[in-house]
């Protein structure tokens, strides 16, 4: 290739000014450039005595006038005003500048007004604050670990698993304070209704007449049914009181904007690290090398697990590299090829997918059917099977189908990281749809299939023969599938890993090794939270001690998995980006809080209430209540509740909510701007330290023969 000689001689010329002496360039000396640079900068508080480039040079023009500067620009860093962490220093030099800054900030502490003192105080109280609440998160030193054995994602598992627990405790807080503690402040709840009472819609009587056996009390313990039916468990418990029905109404709704509020805090702060790992500067292996190392780790331990986990970012960047580059490189057949792969596979996804829905939907229609019979009757371990049957349908095709998804993926040609999100969507399409199925059946048998005419439901409005109080009905129904599952994770855990382990140790060799070699599936792992969570969140209404138990649950969910992670599994093979896992954990999250507010808000609105239970009975609907207790307050405050739900409050909120939304698109598009902006003189900074470093070398290379 030919230069340009243009550009030569511009470039010798320039060189030549930079090798006059310093009178007659007219300019600063390299020395003064060179000080400008952040390796000088480094190198000065490495040893006092070391003088920067071309200082030693310079003073034999300058007369150590070089030598001077060089000490004014030292003095002027050692005054800087910016954090220790901004400064391009050694750590032993940081906490020099630190603790001086610290007493220089005692010592002017009493100076300035009222407000700056007050300012400076009210922003060292919230960083202690942030400190200590970053102290009390539970379980920090074991996710830290957990990250540097076993990788990022395996992680984030853990921390979502911590997240929902926090959630359930919010739960299980709220439901005590607005739904336990005015039960009883208000006298003791009536018992059920006798046999003797009757209505128009039926009678209903809960409890077991005569002797009960053991086998009927642990059917009753797992079924819900029996001394649990009639108890703060479940929905029909509670008394018809009218403050009772607001507070318990206003709880699930409490409880349903809590969880939406923190989820979408933990989504947003997931979608910036995904940005940011995703972008071209934070994803080269630069960064990787020089940047991520955290020079205030103490101790052998903590630089281990350090040193595992941007490895763990290396192994990621690296797959995913030799992917890209593979998919660049393809010519149009093979790209051809690779489509119609993917549409076949994704085609017996769909029939996959559909038989498993039809199975539930089968299950769940002969259970009503099934549990008529006299045989099923008379022999409780038969009827506890019939019982369970959609429960164990469901817990059957979510134990076969992933592992069929886990196949499929690797075909498609995607990366890891693709891989994983196709997993995840499939999965978790699988089990909320096979929910969403179980419940479209369940209301299927509550109002006689939407038919309100029917027989059976024309009397009040629901199947009152077959469900007297169909609330308590759903709530066992979710709290059947949070206890089956809780004993499928136990049996997995104690039936399946644990003796691959001790396979593994009793037979050395080739076969051990198969045996006993398990990984980490963190795509299950993470639908099987994201599906109890979603259980618990349908259920809470009908069922309002779940998120206790579903507390209780994951706790003991925890400690499990960290002992079979420790003990039974390896680290990953094959790792995957951990900031996906970030932003795509919460956001199927709320897509299963969405998927249950729907049963949830349909129930409350459109469906009577059963007459024989629960608080809202005698009322046309759940949400009935409402209304009627604001009638009961003064005529100024009915007319504020009033005027919220009407055209003239909903009309400005909305303008005034696009407006904002206008202007913080606006905000959001100018930061874009001045980012790229600040790219752009980044990288015109890079290349102005090349062009220095050319003429640093073009100087030091001509400067014997003049």
């Amino acid at each position: 290739m030919e230069e340009n000689p243009t550009l030569e001689s511009e470039a010798w010329g320039s060189s030549r000014e930079w090798l006059a002496p310093r009178e007659a360039r007219g300019g600063p000396s390299l020395s003064s450039v060179l000080n400008e640079l952040p390796s000088a900068a480094t190198l000065r508080y490495r040893d006092p005595g070391v003088l920067p480039w071309g200082a030693l040079e310079e003073e034999e023009e300058d007369g150590g006038r070089s030598r001077k500067a060089f000490t004014e620009v030292t003095q002027t860093e050692l005054q800087d005003p910016h954090p220790s962490r901004e400064l391009p220093w050694p750590m032993q030099a940081r906490r020099a500048h630190r603790q001086r800054n610290a007493s220089r900030d005692q010592v002017v502490y009493g100076s300035g007004t009222k407000t700056d003192r007050w300012a400076r105080l009210l922003r060292r109280s919230k960083e202690k604050t942030k400190e200590g609440l970053r102290s009390l998160q539970p379980w920090a030193w074991t996710l830290k670990r957990i990250g540097g054995q076993f990788g990022a994602g395996t992680e984030s598992y853990f921390s979502l698993l911590r997240f929902l627990l926090l959630l359930n405790v919010l739960a299980s807080v709220l439901m005590a304070c607005m739904t336990l503690l005015p039960t009883w402040l208000g006298g003791a709840p009536p018992g059920p209704p006798g046999p003797d009472i009757s209505s128009p819609c039926g009678s209903y009587n809960p409890h077991s007449q005569g002797l009960v056996t053991f086998a009927t009390q642990l059917f009753n313990l797992l079924s819900g049914e029996g001394y649990l039916e009639w108890s703060p468990l479940f929905y029909g418990f509670y008394p018809p009181r009218p403050r009772l029905a607001v507070t318990y109404l206003c709880w699930a709704f409490a409880v349903g904007l809590i969880c939406l509020l923190l989820i979408l805090h933990r989504s947003v702060s997931g979608l910036k690290q995904t940005l940011l790992a995703e972008s071209e500067a934070l994803t080269s292996y630069s960064h990787r090398v020089f940047s991520a190392w955290d020079f205030g780790l103490c101790g052998d331990v903590h630089v281990r697990l350090r040193q595992r986990i941007i490895l763990y970012e290396l192994k990621v960047e690296l797959e995913e590299t030799v992917v890209r580059r593979q998919a660049a490189v393809r010519t149009l057949g093979q790209q051809a090829r690779v489509w119609l792969v993917r549409v076949l596979l994704n085609l017996l996804v769909v029939a996959l997918l559909g038989a498993a829905f039809y199975g539930v939907y089968w299950a769940t229609g002969c259970t009503v059917e099934l549990q008529e019979m006299p045989l099923v009757q008379e022999l409780p371990l038969l009827k506890l099977g019939v019982n369970y049957l959609p429960s164990i349908f469901i817990a059957g095709v979510n134990f076969v189908l992933p592992p069929v998804f886990k196949l499929i993926a690797p075909l498609e040609g995607y990366t890891r990281s693709r891989q994983i999100v196709f997993i995840l969507l499939r999965t978790v399409f699988l089990r909320l749809a096979s929910l969403v199925v179980l419940l479209f059946s369940l209301w299927n048998q509550i109002t006689c299939g939407g038919d309100s005419e029917a027989e059976d439901c024309k009397t009040c409005g629901y199947n009152y023969k077959q469900l007297p109080c169909w609330e308590t009905v759903l709530g066992q129904e979710m709290y059947k599938l949070l206890l089956f599952d809780l004993l499928t994770v136990l049996a997995v855990a104690l039936l399946i890993q644990f003796p691959r382990k001790l396979l593994c140790g009793l037979c050395p060799g080739a076969l051990g090794r198969l045996a006993g070699t398990q990984e980490f599936q963190v795509p299950d792992e993470v639908l099987g939270l994201i599906y109890a969570q979603t259980v618990v969140w349908v259920g809470s209404f009908f069922c309002p001690l779940l998120p206790l138990l579903n507390t209780v649950k994951f706790l003991l969910l925890f400690y499990l998995k960290k002992l079979t992670l420790f003990s039974t599994c390896s680290p990953a093979a094959r790792t995957f980006r951990a900031s996906a896992a970030n932003f795509f954990f919460p956001l199927v999250l709320l897509l299963g809080l969405a998927i249950s507010s729907v049963p949830l808000l349909y129930s409350i609105f459109l469906i009577p209430p059963s007459k024989l239970c629960g608080p809202f009975r005698g009322q046309s609907s759940i949400w009935a209540q409402i209304p009627e207790s604001i009638s009961s307050l003064p005529e100024t405050t009915q007319n504020f509740l009033f005027f919220l739900g009407t055209q003239a409050f909903a009309v400005p909120l909305l303008l005034i909510s696009s407006i904002l939304m206008a202007y913080t698109v606006a905000l959001a598009n100018s930061y874009g701007r001045l980012i790229s902006e600040l790219k752009r003189q980044r990288e015109t900074e890079a290349q102005n330290k090349v062009f220095l470093a050319r003429r640093a070398v073009a100087l030091t290379s001509t400067k014997p023969a003049l």
